[in-house]
């Protein structure tokens, strides 16, 4: 009796997600038509998009320009120092300007990799 009233629970349990299994998650009628497929974009919204990106290339190429400037500056400036000085005086002017530099440039160099 025991193993009767065990089996049939068990099939009571077992059976509904057996059938669960089976049956088709998404019925034919309820699948989106789109699914798989990228949506096409709105003509309006490309040029948008293409305009907002351009804007953004345009002001990367100024800051690009400004920050360049600025290196020429500094580079010229830490060459004018170190001209006037010797070899046994380097002065923390002279090394912050270059700390400067390399920083600029490191900025400088992503901000390129960043426009590709």
């Amino acid at each position: 009796m025991r193993n009767c009233l065990i089996a049939c629970l068990a099939s009571c349990l077992l059976l509904p997600a057996a059938s669960a299994q089976t049956q088709d998650p998404f019925p034919a009628g309820s699948q989106d038509p789109q699914f798989g497929r990228e949506k096409a974009k709105d003509p309006m919204e490309e040029k948008m998009e293409h305009d907002r990106e351009k804007a953004l290339n345009k002001q990367r190429q100024t800051n690009l320009q400004k920050d360049t400037d600025r290196l020429l500056k500094l580079a010229t400036e830490l060459k004018e120092s170190v001209d006037k000085s010797n070899e046994h005086t380097l002065s923390l002017d002279v090394i912050k300007k270059a700390d400067e530099i390399e920083k600029l440039a490191k900025s400088v160099k992503e901000k390129m990799k960043g426009s590709y």
